[in-house]
């Protein structure tokens, strides 16, 4: 395996074997930002510790890469590049959806709105008769298409034509995959650098106050008051005036640049809201306390200057005098303060501003001193997360008022309660005096490289040019928490903080007080280092600083700040000496010299038992001078002097003093120290016993105190363990395999040591303050293996001492107990490792001599150590190396890789680098490793996510084996993996998980193509020896060559063990596929998704772009083909999705013509020779019952996309003869593939784009880049690569951003800016890269058709796939596709037609109807190139089918019924285009010479001004677009135009049925299709008679009477036999059944329950003659739903509401005086339908024009104004005479079959709507439609209208029958209803009602009325009463039985008002008229008169009948 070559040295080349050379060891210089790195002083002799970690700092990075790796990372970094440049080529596809939608639909836009009713009188429509097609101009006309020609040409012409301008690479067009998945990618980590927070440059502009004087000095700094320290050092600043510095000449000797410098960058590495920037001003020290002198700067202002000139002047010479005198020494003065956050938050909200006066004006009990500061400080409050620190705008900060510094608060406890202060409220720094002045300071974000700038030890940056500005200071910051950063560069300094002095009342001279604070490396004053960093205008370094004097103070705080450089080399003797002075300020007549009157002295050593001092110290004060070797003690604890020492207060402590050190060199923590002390012991010659800290060591405890330090290390804080970590891990690995011999004895570490690392690594992971990378990673493990780790250097020797016996120690201790799972290591591994010195329990070493021993040690390798510690590891510690497995094997494969480099065994055979026993430990480790992953699944399922990062550690370990062990060995490794999880993991889904990941990444190897030996075809390979199904199957497999090759589509073992691992991806793809189980849609995805990124990385690889290359990769996966056919029934269905949602500008959503859905279509449609996938349902049902998981739409697109690149790329003419040799069965299985693919990959248009998820489109951005990284190659590359991915601003932050996965690195914010990020030219671009991947994913799919078509032609097999061929590309055709794709799918149609004109014609009729339309569809499209290719293809189809097969009238007929569809569908056509293209067929009809003898282009003509008179009913289609009503009775007077052609009529019945669904008038839809159904009925009952068929339309009344219409079809105005008439898919028992079915659908959406069963009463007999049980039982199904939903749902249905809708006004045209019944879907309001109606005509007629009559009183026409429109619209209920209501006893029957509709109106005679109960009138209208409702549109016309009116007595009776009826109904209501019944009872007999039952009784049955023809009227009025009590009473008794006790007192109150009620009542009822029960001699005619009035009789009118009008 690992010898093997490429056979074609060509290939070798470009691919590449494996090199000899692959592995290269690189030192990378480490960047270093100063001039010159950073190290100590020189000359000076230094320890071994310093000098390890300055050699440390300045090393360079040993670096091991793999050669190819990196090429193929520039590669990738050059494809990205390019892939850049390849969108810049792309040419821009032009999709019809795209152009119409812009330039079509405009040309009508305007129009719209003036032509949206009929047209006014006298202007007529368009129509064919005044509009000639010859007027126009044709388009182009397609060259030779008439010419006849060879069809085998035809094809030639075809593929060239096809191949030419294609996209090489599909994968570049494919949006990249979900980086989830992207497991292989191993991003390379940071560069280790020094830590910067948040930098932030200050500069400070001008400083001064109101009087311009003296000297003053700025010293600025920042602190954090939520954490309440100081967080940066401090920056002095001098703003002086030359004339004001010249006070201080005496005392200036020498300016440094660098202390010239007036800007600062500050960094901040935890931003807050509470992070202020403090301004300290000082002054030189004169005589006064503060106030006195800040006095002046009070009382005087600028203004004033004339008139203090005097006190000014003396002022200054006051002033000059105290700075010749006491220019060294200073005094606080006042300070300032900025939210520094409050700025960045100010900035962040305008451009460059300007913040005025952040202190606020005034006097200092003003409030808006601080309001402003406060409001900025709560909003930066939201700045907290989301601090925008680096992009600002800047701000220039002014200041005017400062507040004088308080003499007994001068400490930063006291600055820090002002600043809380402060921020709490204003009122309590009344007290602070303000003093006027001004400070202005510029803070912008710092630039990345600033020119001029020094570090805080003054060292110069790059860039640092020629020419000298003042200088930019970096500030050091003293971060608020802890940085976990490791040091990487040489720095040393040390900060003192005098905080403060108790003299208390000791001295009485002590008062004004100052320390020098001095550096001494001796206890002579000459021994002053010169280390002290000057402050401004100073020498860079002084000997000697002076604190600021507080006057007359004896106890004073102190804020200074001493920071000093500490010496490399520090001894016992250096120390800090404090000399204590009291200052006189006012000189004495005989003084002369210094005012310094000495007090005491203090002094503190640096070092104390080898360690640096720091921390907190309150020191005693020595009155005299100091005694000799005083600095070898520390002064509380200094031994008895004499003469004794004299101590202020006793030896007590009086002085405060604070020390800080910001060191790389001390670290600061015990553990650490004493652990770097005992190393460097062992390094030196030293002499026992030696002292480490406080501790003495003898030469045989030294082994034991080694061990014990090493054991103690992860003890260590972390900060320091992280600071030092590089140190600690190199000493660590260098004590693993250095020989140690103490006292002759061999010291045994590496057991200890390697534990040591473990527990390092462990804490380093548990720390929540520490990054770690998406694999779980740290990232600071991941920077010291990449960077810094190299072998350790054996060449030292660490022998101690002479030789002794050393004691034997108890070595368990160390041990941890824990699992035995070491144990299986068998004795064999103990004996061979019997040499090693790592396992203290092996006896034997001890005893060997010095000269053994060293050879022994020798030969130690450290990769061979490692792996045996790992090995032999037992209890928690092997526990750890597993969980943190990555970094150990890291460490592996570094090792391992500069050893070979180093042995120099490149040559060496792959077998004979490594030893046998090495080989043995990693197989050991890789089974031991799989086994944890397997047991953590099994046992611990919480830790799965853990199992998967140790599952990923080991598979990147073996992909980095791949380059330096012997590949056959590892491929071992691989295979045995494989089987111990299989053995071990019983849950699927985890499986493949676990598996797929792992090959994942070992699949993204860059030798992975030659280490799957690609180049080895199978047509070489000896065949498989189990033939698969498919080609026992195939009949014409008969050679071996032929069995080959079929062999090849398939993963057979042949194939698994030729390509091992593409062999072993594709099994798990494949049992994925195939799995059932829960959670496997996650697999599956992930599966394809590795498949998917393999196959982008050879794509997108450009070795792998010439394509001979492509077609021998492509030959590797040609198994995929077979997987993706078995996964056919899987796949998620695109067909089905694309008709969920419209497409704009496709002919229509559905893929068919038909508004049916699948499901039907595909029974109308009888076709069962293959399963085009549409319903998944139905498509499957040939296939076995198998239940599949189905596939998620992204799996099933990346599926199609990698089947259409294998295509692609494959050699086309192997793909040839696979086709050959297919079964029908494979065909038909790879067409439904193509027909899927078709639907997948359709232009969704930049409309959908721009709702594309905003996360998708982020990730693309960021993961693109990492991902085409990591395909190439691996994404080891390494760091540039990774910086340009990672984006910006995280290179800062490594280790301190919070514990986040690294593809959330910057989730939250991030997230949100990409959005906006996303222009309008990211929009345009994702359109022209979608654009372009859709033309060539379908330009593949024809490819693909064209090899079927060649296939097909010579085997026999033409009429079962041919029909499917042109099914797909009929979908093509169909869906949104570029006009370059139409060119080549027309030119391939032609093609077709021109070999098979005869079978496509005959065999498949219904396609060809398909064919119409679809080509028609182009033939209107707004593209030229398109509608040329269109028009010279339908003039084809008509051709052909005229010569070929005589057959004219047939495809007639399709054509124009295709036209009727488009037309009736499609709002967006242009029906200009579609002119034009008839025009166009016209021309080629007239120039076809050959055809010109026969009849064929008079009936082109003829079919031509046929479908033009068509086009011009659709002009006026067009203006009624959004009037729904007038549109729907316009397509029913074109489908009443078509009634003697019924295949036009079904399809505008059809087209009606469509635009009702999408308005969900579902009722109506269903009844057009019941009409259609009723015509094919006809036609049936014409053609064939059957008894199960129906008769004909009148089968149908039982469902609507209004279908009766259809039956006008008669024999002598229609012969079914005549050619092309009634030939559509629906004129067959197949199409009736499919539309009924249809229709049943819909009634039952629309709760027509009852209509359901009517409608399967007519498809029963029929399927019951075709013994359909299946169907039988699925009609019984749904009759069961149907009947069981009106039980459920009953009366609670809603229907209809109906409303008269009368127009009137010569506006309205044609509808002027029109009454309508409208019917609006349920619970419609008045209100809407009015709104609704006059919002539409005021957009018509102008908003001014349009009137709503709001009352439903007769309208007088004069009295209307002729110039506005009028719509009067009135609520109506339906109408039932007494008769009909004994047959309608349902509620569906009551609202359904309605032809009489009611509505009333209240009068009274003198005109007024309402009036008294004795006059108010009624008049009833009753309207009769024309037909009933519903109908097959919503609004039908009415044509007889009835009146009669009720006097006020018959109101009367008809109100009391009304309320009788209630109660009635509200006792008698079942479960009873309390609440119904006590409202009904209230309005009934309460006291309260107005016009009650009482008034209606006293205004007419109080009297007799005096005319006789009223008698009738009284007594039946008393009935009524009669009854309404006894009803009263019922119900109260029942309300009686149904109360609570609660309500009792109701119910008595009620019944009193009945009682009195019915007292009031008796009289009138029990009153009869004598005269009515007179015997009747004869019946007055007037009385019947009146009879006939009463509304409760059968009218009878003179009208004519509404059935016969």
């Amino acid at each position: 395996m690992s010898q093997f070559t490429i056979a074609d040295p060509d290939l070798q080349q470009d691919l590449g074997d494996f090199p000899d050379d692959d592995l290269e060891m690189t030192y990378v210089p480490r960047e270093c930002r100063t001039m010159q790195p950073s190290v100590p002083e020189e000359g000076v002799d230094l320890d071994p510790h310093v000098r390890d970690c300055v050699q440390t700092y300045t090393q360079d990075w040993l670096i091991v890469n793999r050669r190819k790796q990196g090429e193929a990372v520039a590669l990738s970094l050059s494809r990205l590049g390019s892939r850049k440049d390849l969108y810049k080529t792309l040419p821009k596809q032009l999709f019809e959806s795209e152009e119409s939608g812009d330039s079509v639909s405009q040309e009508f836009q305007d129009d719209s709105r003036s032509h949206v009713l009929c047209q006014e009188p006298g202007r007529a429509t368009l129509t064919s008769c005044d509009f000639d097609l010859r007027s126009l101009q044709p388009d182009t006309r397609l060259e030779n298409i008439l010419q006849p020609i060879n069809p085998e040409e035809l094809d030639r012409q075809n593929e060239e034509s096809r191949r030419t301008n294609r996209q090489a690479e599909i994968f570049a067009l494919y949006p990249s995959t979900d980086e989830e998945d992207a497991v292989e990618i191993r991003p390379a980590p940071d560069c280790p650098k020094e830590h910067m927070g948040h930098r932030i440059h200050v500069k400070c502009q001008i400083l001064k106050f109101e009087i311009e004087v003296e000297p003053l000095f700025a010293s600025l700094a920042l602190y954090d008051l939520r954490e309440k320290k100081k967080i940066s050092e401090n920056f002095y600043c001098d703003l002086n005036t030359d004339q004001i510095k010249a006070f201080l000449r005496p005392h200036t000797n020498q300016m440094a640049p660098s202390s010239l410098s007036r800007s600062a960058i500050f960094s901040i590495t935890y931003p807050s809201p509470d992070i202020y920037l403090v301004i300290k001003i000082e002054k030189v020290l004169q005589q006064g306390d503060i106030a006195e002198c800040a006095d002046p700067y009070l009382v005087m202002k600028e203004s004033d200057s004339t008139k203090n000139k005097d006190k000014i002047e003396k002022l200054k010479t006051q002033a000059e005098s105290f700075c010749q005198r006491l220019g060294k020494y200073r005094m606080p003065f006042a300070w300032a303060n900025i939210n520094i956050m409050s700025v960045v938050s100010t900035a962040t909200d305008r451009d460059s501003i300007e913040v005025e006066n952040i202190n606020g004006k005034g006097n200092s009990g003003d409030k808006k001193v601080f309001t402003h500061q406060r409001r900025l400080s709560e909003r930066s409050a939201l700045l907290e997360d989301q601090h925008n620190m680096s992009n600002f705008k800047t701000a220039v900060i002014t200041i005017n008022t400062f507040f004088k510094q308080e003499g007994d608060r001068l400490s930063d406890e006291d600055l820090l309660k002002f600043l809380a202060e402060m921020k709490r409220s204003s009122a309590s720094l009344r007290r602070l005096r303000p003093i006027s002045g001004l400070i202005k300071l510029e803070i912008s974000p710092a630039a990345e490289n600033p020119a001029f700038c020094i570090t805080p030890e003054l060292l110069p940056v790059k860039p640092y040019p020629e020419n000298r500005s003042r200088p930019i200071k970096e500030i050091l910051e003293f971060p608020s928490r802890e940085v976990y950063v490791p040091h990487t560069s040489y720095r040393n300094l040390l900060y003192v903080y005098p905080q403060r002095l108790t003299f208390a009342n000791r001295l009485a001279s002590a008062r004004n007080i100052t320390i020098k604070i001095q550096f001494m490396s001796g206890e002579d004053l000459s021994n002053a280092m010169q280390v002290l960093f000057g402050k401004s205008s100073s020498a860079e370094f002084v000997s000697e600083t002076y604190t600021a004097v507080t006057y007359h103070n004896k106890s004073p705080d102190f804020y200074e700040e001493v920071k000093l450089e500490l010496p490399a080399k520090i001894t016992e003797r250096h120390h800090l000496l404090f000399t204590f002075y009291h200052i006189s300020c006012q000189q004495k007549q005989n003084q002369v010299g210094s005012p310094e009157n000495l007090i005491g002295y203090s002094w503190l050593p640096i070092l104390m038992n080898e360690r640096l001092q720091t921390g907190h110290y309150c020191l005693p004060v020595a009155l005299d001078r100091l005694p000799n070797k005083y600095s070898m003690h520390s002064p509380e604890k200094i031994p008895n002097q004499s003469p004794p020492i004299k101590w202020v207060d006793g030896h007590k402590g009086v002085f405060n003093v604070e020390i800080q050190a910001v060191s790389s060199v001390h670290t600061q923590d015990n553990h650490l120290d004493k652990f770097f002390a005992l190393c460097h012991t062992l390094e030196g010659r030293v002499t026992f016993p030696i002292r480490i800290l406080d501790q003495k060591i003898m030469e045989h405890d030294l082994e034991h105190e080694l061990k014990l330090s090493i054991i103690s290390l992860p003890s260590a804080r972390l900060e320091p363990l992280v600071l030092f970590l590089h140190q600690v891990l190199d000493k660590l690995f260098q004590l693993t395999i250095q020989p140690i011999v103490v006292a002759g004895q061999t010291a045994n570490l590496a057991q200890f040591t390697f534990e040591s690392v473990v527990s390092i690594v462990n804490s380093l992971h548990n720390s929540p303050d520490l990054s770690k990378d998406q694999h779980g990673r740290n990232c600071l493990l991941m920077s010291y293996v990449y960077y810094v780790f190299r072998l350790p250097d054996t060449q030292k020797e660490f022998v101690k001492g002479v030789p002794a016996a050393a004691p034997i120690l108890p070595e368990s201790r160390y041990y941890t107990v824990g699992r035995s799972s070491a144990a299986h290591v068998g004795s064999r591994l103990m004996q061979s490792r019997i040499m090693s010195s790592s396992n203290p329990d092996i006896a034997g070493t001890q005893t060997l001599a010095d000269e053994e021993v060293k050879n022994i040690m020798s030969s130690k390798q450290f990769h061979e150590e490692l792996a045996l510690q790992m090995v032999v590891s037992t209890g928690m510690v092997r526990e750890n190396v597993f969980k943190y497995a990555w970094f150990f094997f890291e460490l592996l494969v570094k090792s391992m890789a500069q050893y070979h480099c180093q042995m120099d065994k490149q040559d060496a055979s792959r077998k004979l680098r490594f030893s046998d026993r090495f080989k043995d430990d990693v197989a050991t480790i890789v089974n031991v490793v799989t086994a944890e992953i397997a047991t953590i699944l099994v046992k611990q399922q919480k830790e799965a996510e853990q199992a998967e990062k140790i599952n990923i550690s080991l598979a990147f370990f073996l992909y980095d084996l791949l380059s330096l062990m012997d590949r056959g060995f590892v491929f071992n490794l691989i295979r045995n993996y494989c089987c111990q999880l299989s053995v071990k993991l019983q849950s699927m889904p985890t499986l493949i998980t676990m598996r797929l990941e792992f090959l994942r990444i070992l699949c993204s190897h860059e030798h992975y193509l030659s280490l799957n030996l690609f180049f080895i075809t199978n047509l070489s390979a000896p065949a498989s020896p189990c033939p698969s199904l498919s080609s026992q199957n195939s009949s014409s497999c008969s050679s071996v060559q032929d069995q080959k090759i079929a062999n090849m589509f398939e993963l057979s073992t042949d194939y698994r063990q030729q390509h091992f691992l593409t062999g072993l991806l594709f099994t798990e793809l494949a049992a994925a596929l195939d799995a059932e189980v829960e959670g496997i849609a996650k697999v599956q995805k992930k599966a394809v998704n590795a498949v998917l990124s393999l196959l982008c990385s050879h794509d997108l690889d450009s070795r792998c772009s010439k394509p001979e290359i492509k077609t021998k990769i492509a030959a590797l996966y040609l198994p995929l083909i077979g997987i993706i056919m078995d996964a056919l029934p899987q796949f998620y269905d695109f067909t089905d999705a694309r008709t969920r949602k419209v497409r704009p500008g496709s002919s229509d959503g559905d893929a068919e013509i038909n508004p049916i859905n699948q499901s039907v279509a595909l029974v109308i449609a009888g076709n069962h020779v293959n399963t085009m996938l549409r319903s998944t349902a139905i498509a499957f049902s040939s296939l076995p019952s198998k239940q599949f998981s189905p596939l998620a739409a992204d799996a099933s697109r990346t599926l199609l996309i990698s089947f259409l690149w294998i295509l692609k790329s494959a050699d086309q003419t192997l793909i040839t003869k696979w086709a050959l040799d297919l079964p029908v069965s494979q065909l038909n299985k790879i067409l439904d593939l193509l027909y899927l693919c078709v639907s997948c990959f359709e232009y969704r248009g930049k409309v959908t784009s721009d709702k594309v998820s905003t996360q998708a489109l982020q990730k693309s951005k960021h993961t693109k880049a990492r991902l085409e990284e990591v395909l190439l190659g691996n994404a080891g590359a390494r760091g540039e690569m990774m910086k340009r991915c990672r984006g910006p601003g995280n290179e800062r932050n490594i280790g301190i951003i919070e514990n986040l996965r690294w593809r959330k690195d910057q989730t939250q914010w991030r997230q949100g800016n990409e959005r906006l990020e996303k222009t309008k030219a990211d929009l345009d671009q994702e359109a022209l890269v979608s654009g372009n991947l859709v033309t060539e994913a379908n330009l593949i799919i024809l490819d693909m058709l064209e090899i079927i078509i060649q296939a097909i032609s010579v085997s026999d097999c033409k009429d079962s796939v041919l029909g499917s061929v042109l099914k797909v590309l009929l979908h093509s055709l169909g869906c949104n596709q570029s006009s370059y794709y139409l060119m080549h799918c027309f030119g391939t149609l032609r093609a077709l037609m021109a070999k098979y004109a005869d079978l496509l014609f005959e065999e498949e009729a219904e396609q060809c109807s398909d064919l119409c339309q679809r080509v028609l569809h182009h033939c209107s499209s707004s593209i030229e190139r398109t509608r040329t290719q269109a028009c010279a293809t339908l003039y084809l189809i008509m051709r052909h089918s005229f010569s070929t097969i005589s057959n004219f009238a047939r495809v007639k007929m399709q054509v124009t019924m295709s036209l009727a569809s488009l037309v009736g569908k499609l709002s967006d056509f242009n029906e200009e285009y579609l002119r034009r293209s008839l025009r166009t067929v016209l021309a080629y009809a007239e120039e076809d010479e050959d055809m010109q003898p026969t009849m064929f282009p008079i009936q082109v003509e003829e079919l031509l001004c046929n479908l033009n008179s068509i086009l011009s009913d659709t002009v006026k289609m067009r203006e009624f677009q959004k009037d729904p009503e007038m549109l729907m009775d316009l397509m029913y007077r074109l489908a009443k135009g078509y009634q003697t052609s019924p295949d036009l009529r079904l399809t505008w019945l059809q087209n009606m049925a469509e635009k009702h669904t999408k308005r969900q008038c579902y009722t109506e839809a269903a009844l057009c299709l019941v009409h259609a159904a009723a015509l094919v009925a006809e036609y049936l009952s014409m053609l064939e008679d059957h008894k199960y068929l129906p008769v004909g339309s009148v089968s149908f009344q039982n469902i609507s009477p209004n279908v009766l219409e259809e039956s006008a079809v008669s024999d002598d105005i229609l012969s079914p036999d005549e050619d092309g008439i009634c030939t559509g898919r629906y004129f067959s028992e197949n199409g009736l059944v499919g539309l009924l079915e249809q229709a049943a659908e819909l009634f039952s959406t629309a709760n027509m329950f009852e209509t359901v069963n009517e409608v399967y009463k007519v498809v029963i007999p029929i399927q019951e003659a075709h013994r359909d049980v299946n169907k039988l039982a699925y009609i019984h199904e749904k009759l069961k739903k149907a009947f069981e939903s009106i039980t459920a749902k009953g009366s609670k249905r809603m229907f209809g509401t109906y409303f008269r809708v009368a127009f009137y006004g010569a506006k309205f045209g044609d509808l002027d005086e029109h009454e309508y019944i409208y019917k609006e879907p349920a619970i419609t309001k008045l209100p809407e339908i009015s709104h609704r109606l006059e919002a539409f005509y005021g957009q018509c007629f102008g908003e001014d024009a349009v009137e709503v009559i709001k009352d439903s009183s007769p309208v007088e026409k004069q009295k209307l104004d002729p110039n506005k429109a009028y719509i009067q619209i009135t609520f109506v209920e339906p109408f039932f005479d007494d008769y009909e209501m004994k047959d309608r006893i349902t509620y569906f029957e009551k609202n359904f079959n309605l032809r009489r509709f009611m509505y009333t109106t209240p009068f009274t005679k003198d005109g007024r709507p309402r009036g008294d109960l004795s006059e108010q009138y009624k008049r009833k209208t009753i309207l009769t439609t024309l037909h009933a409702f519903p109908y097959i549109k919503t609004r039908i016309n009415v044509i007889q209208k009835e009146e009669f009116i009720l006097t006020p007595i018959e109101v009367a009776i008809e109100d009391m029958q009304k309320k009788t009826l209630e109660l009635a109904i509200a006792t008698h209501q079942e479960p009873p209803d309390p609440k119904l019944l006590q409202m009904v009872l209230q309005g009934s007999v309460g006291t309260t009602v107005n016009q009650g039952p009482l008034e209606v009784a006293q205004v007419f049955l109080a009297e007799i009325p005096e005319n006789s023809k009223l008698f009738r009227h009284h007594n039946k009025l008393r009935l009524c009463f009669k009854e309404f009590i006894m009803r009263c009473g019922d119900a109260l008794e029942k309300n009686k039985h149904l109360i609570a006790s609660d309500q009792k007192e109701y119910q008595q109150e009620l019944k009193k008002n009945y009682n009195k009620l019915k007292e009031n009542l008796r009289p009138m009822i029990e009153r009869k008229i004598p005269d009515l029960y007179k015997p009747v001699i004869k019946i007055h005619r007037d009385t019947k008169e009146s009879f006939k009035r009463s509304s409760f009789r059968k009218h009878e009118t003179s009208s004519s009948n509404p059935q016969n009008s």
